[in-house]
Formats: structure tokens, sequence, C-alpha cells
């Protein structure tokens, strides 16, 4: 169904994402975003996240910056099979030949940037923590705008992997990191205002959806994106019965009529005689 070229099942979630699976009671969703992600926890799974290492999880974020995870996924594997090993691996990557690294990494593309950006990442962790475990310790305990702050400090740390790492390692309630899939589903829903930056939408999401359901509706969020709600081929285009939040979307930028499909922005634009140019 999906146009994406991504793998069958979402890494950061499901039986292999890490947490713990959670169930949360039933009740009158108090928004339209809640409703959303109770329908995807009905569809998907419920988890409650954290515990992975944050320096890993941080460098597997990076890797996974403009590329899908069907890429990044094997670039991540090797960098672990010949970093990884018994010892700190904030240590190993600080002492790497940027060569053999950006070889490790090959497969997640932007190797020569990326083999630069982890690199000094990983110096700048034995600098200020002393070790990757003195880093998990801080994004575990720390204050979470603190946290997040000292991540977007870094270079190549954007709000999306500053907020996987505060999700996924931290275990933070609250944190719905927004990636293309999430971006693009919440101002095609109407929940997003249509020309909503992927911080806008972050602010809307976190602040309409229950703490304790952030976690499982972002990583549901992006199956439900490559599954049903792509970007060229949204699923409502054979028909409501073919998506089932039919009922829950506005379909902004999405006329299934004519099979046209453009950018939420560029709808908006359209409709309102200023121009714009439709693709995603």
């Amino acid at each position: 169904m999906s146009d994406d070229p991504e793998p069958d099942r979402n890494i950061s979630g499901g039986d292999e994402g890490g947490g713990r699976p959670a169930e949360y009671p039933v009740g009158e969703a108090d928004t339209r975003a809640e409703a959303v992600v109770d329908r995807l926890g009905d569809i998907y799974w419920q988890k409650a996240y954290g515990g992975r290492p944050a320096f890993e999880c941080l460098v597997r974020t990076i890797l996974s910056q403009n590329t899908s995870d069907k890429a990044s996924q094997p670039a991540f594997e090797e960098l672990m099979d010949r970093y990884g090993g018994e010892g700190d691996l904030a240590e190993s990557l600080a002492a790497a030949d940027r060569a053999d690294l950006a070889d490790a990494i090959s497969a997640a593309g932007l190797y020569n940037q990326k083999s630069r950006r982890i690199v000094a990442i990983a110096e700048r962790i034995l600098g200020e923590y002393g070790s990757a475990a003195g880093f998990d310790e801080f994004v575990r305990t720390g204050d979470p705008g603190a946290v997040r702050e000292e991540l977007l400090s870094m270079n190549g740390v954007g709000p999306k992997t500053a907020d996987c790492v505060l999700l996924f390692s931290g275990g933070r309630e609250g944190v719905f990191p927004v990636d293309t899939h999430v971006h693009r589903i919440y101002r095609r829903l109407g929940i997003a205002p249509p020309d909503a930056d992927h911080e806008a939408v972050r602010e809307v999401l976190e602040s309409e959806v229950p703490p304790e359901k952030c976690g499982f509706g972002h990583t549901a969020s992006i199956q439900f994106g490559r599954e049903y709600c792509s970007a060229r081929k949204p699923a409502c285009l054979d028909g409501p019965e073919a998506c089932p939040l039919s009922d829950l979307c506005d379909q902004v930028g999405v006329e299934p009529s004519t099979g046209t499909v453009v950018d939420p922005a560029d709808a908006v634009k359209a409709r309102d005689g200023s121009g714009g140019s439709p693709g995603e």
C-alpha cells in the first residue's frame, strides 16, 4: 500500500523497539489528536518507551537523518560490530579513524558528514560526561528541558533527534518526535495548521495528546504513514473505507474525486489564490 522505501515493520516500535508493553484505559478522548492516537493504539502497539543507551540512540538517530530505516539500520549494525565491543562506545568512536567509520556507515548515505558529526559528538560527550554511561545518566535523570537544550546544541542534532533520545532513552512522557510522516499526517488530518513547521506540529501534539500516549503515538503514526497515509498515494484515494482514520480526517491537500495530492500548505495557498506547487 505504501510507496515509501521502508521495511515492513517500524524498527523504533513493536516488540523490538525497547521499553515495555503498556495498556491505557479506554475513555472519551478530550481532543481529536487524542482520538487519532487512540485509534492508532488499537491498530498497532502500545508501548511505554525508555531504557535504550542514550549515546547509541543518538548515533542511531543521526544515521537515520535524510534516509530510511532500510538504509540506516544496516549502517548502525555495522558501526556497532566494529566499534561496540565491550568498551565505552564514545571512547571507541572518538578515537575512530574517520575513513574507516565512514566506510562502516556508508549504507546510511552522507557518510562523510555523518562520520564527522559522530566523532565530534563522541569527543564532546567524553569531555563533558566522561563516558557514554555518564551521558546516559544525564539523559535519564536530568531536567528534560536542559537535556533537550544540550542535545540541540550539538552539531547535527535537530529537534527530532533530540526528542527521539528523550523518548527512547530517557523514557520521558509528553515527548512526541516529529519526523516527515508525523509532519505530513497531522497537517493532512487538519489537526495542525497546514503551513505548520515540524516544531509547530510538535507543540500541537504535545499539548493535545496525554503525556503517557505520546511515545506510542509517535511510533504508530510512523507506521500509519508508511501503510496508509503516504506522501503521494494515501489510502483514502481508494475510498473512505480504505483508511481507518477517514472519519477523523479533513483530507487537507487530498482530493479523492480527482486523485490530486498536494502538500497541505500548497492546498491552502491554492484555495486562497496565492499559488503554490503540488507535491510532497
